[in-house]
């Protein structure tokens, strides 16, 4: 779910407890826990409003002085419903950080995560792509996406998204700047490399 700076903030401080939203049609689940850059945020409820309707009092929880400014803020066609998302932090811990924290790995481990970097590859539209990226963020942890990106001639936008798809596995985490492999995916790169040719 896409949070703007102001939501954002407010969710982490505590002062916003409601989003509101203007889509064609819902695309939260209340009861859903969805990750975000505030980190992973439970939908609690799911309203669709009138934004006429609204009063300065209830979107004081959204972050906003008044209504006539929440309203002026919301995004989307006029013509669409507009829904209430009651939201809070979740406070379970996050299962890719525990997975990302397992790294007590065995060659049976080790082969079923090199399975799926192999599915990875195989429906990447660029070609195989996991290795060069576990091994860049291993060799610069902290170094800036768009600096990655541009060392391996990849678009920043793309390249996001690969990484993504290897913190989904529990190989990398992200820091401030740039990711650094996950305990995780340290363990994995030390059993694969016994098995790479050319590599001690």
């Amino acid at each position: 779910m896409l949070l703007e700076r102001r939501s954002r903030e407010g969710i982490l401080d505590g002062s916003v407890t409601v989003l509101f939203r203007r889509w064609r049609r819902p695309q939260v689940v209340a009861g859903r826990t969805y990750r975000t850059t505030a980190g992973r945020l439970v939908v609690t409820a799911v309203d669709l409003v009138e934004p006429e309707a609204l009063t300065d009092a209830e979107a004081g929880p959204a972050g906003y002085a008044s209504a006539e400014e929440l309203c002026a803020d919301l995004r989307g066609s006029p013509g669409d419903p507009v829904y209430r998302l009651r939201v809070q932090l979740a406070d379970d811990p996050d299962p890719r950080d525990e997975l990302a924290a397992a790294d007590e790995l065995d060659r049976d481990d080790a082969d079923e995560i090199r399975r799926r970097l192999d599915r990875l590859d195989r429906a990447s539209s660029h070609g195989p792509w996991t290795a060069a990226v576990l091994d860049a963020i291993a060799a610069s942890p902290g170094r800036r996406a768009g600096d990655l990106a541009a060392a391996a001639g990849r678009e920043l936008r793309p390249f996001k998204t690969d990484v993504r798809k290897l913190k989904a596995l529990g190989l990398t985490t992200s820091l401030e700047v740039g990711y650094r492999l996950s305990p995780r995916g340290e363990a994995y790169l030390r059993l694969s490399r016994t098995s790479r040719p050319g590599e001690g």
